[in-house]
């Protein structure tokens, strides 16, 4: 546990020690705060009874910063590593794979987090604004919040697997990108798909289906189904960067 705690404490202080880490969160924060410019004048136009976290998420802001920082997050995890040459000083210390797999994993979505707090902000300042307790219901303030954690662990996780099969960061991120954009098609093609067949190709790409699931998130309903999916995607991910770093001793 205090190997864990150790690299995770490191893993994350070189977010906030390198100059990635503050233009991430300087990129997000100018689009979330962009996006509920967006919003307020659209309001002033015309009234709507969805909630705030329900029109963040319509907009296109949401996807393009999970697209684009999720790589940025991840691609220096296992390549800088491997580029700088600590990579076979860290995993010959004493420590194992999976303590590694799981330090970084943990702290890349660490920051991922911190990364969504400027939305949090924004949904406070509207409430203050508006003198209106329906702008912010915390139950689906914590399930937004939940949809974001959920999917973006599967984001994080396989930006991870990309960073460890290479040791250039632009290449990861490149395919990180890919596997991300990837996954934003099958749910367009999902949401194409008609609701009433009932053949298997309906039913396995309506499981991709993430702009239905993460926009019940949005509205403060919490399927299990979607909940089940996000998390084994990522424990499968995540088994899958551990073998990749365990074959190297095959090598």
């Amino acid at each position: 546990m205090q190997a864990f705690a150790t690299l995770f404490r490191r893993e994350l202080a070189s977010y906030f020690l390198s100059i990635i880490g503050y233009v991430i969160m300087a990129a997000v924060m100018f689009l979330t705060g962009y996006s509920f410019v967006v919003m307020l004048v659209k309001l002033q136009q015309v009234p709507t009874p969805m909630a705030i976290t329900e029109m963040f998420y319509v907009t296109p802001f949401f996807w393009i910063i999970l697209l684009l920082a999720t790589p940025a997050i991840t691609m220096r995890v296992f390549a800088l590593e491997k580029f700088s040459g600590t990579f076979e000083t860290l995993m010959t210390a004493p420590v194992g794979d999976l303590q590694v797999v799981l330090a970084k994993f943990s702290a890349a979505m660490f920051f991922y987090m911190i990364m969504w707090l400027p939305l949090l902000g924004c949904i406070f300042v509207v409430r203050y604004f508006t003198s209106d307790a329906a702008a912010f219901d915390s139950a689906v303030v914590a399930s937004t919040f939940l949809g974001i954690l959920l999917i973006g662990g599967l984001f994080v996780s396989a930006g991870c697997c990309a960073s460890a099969i290479t040791r250039s960061q632009a290449i990861a991120a490149m395919i990180s990108l890919a596997f991300g954009a990837g996954l934003f098609m099958l749910g367009v093609l999902a949401g194409q798909l008609p609701s009433d067949s009932a053949s298997w190709p309906t039913h396995v790409l309506s499981s991709f289906a993430i702009f239905d699931q993460m926009h019940d998130f949005a509205r403060g309903v919490i399927d299990t189904r979607s909940v089940v999916l996000f998390v084994s995607a990522t424990l499968f991910f995540l088994f899958l960067n551990l073998r990749i770093l365990e074959s190297r001793r095959w090598r």
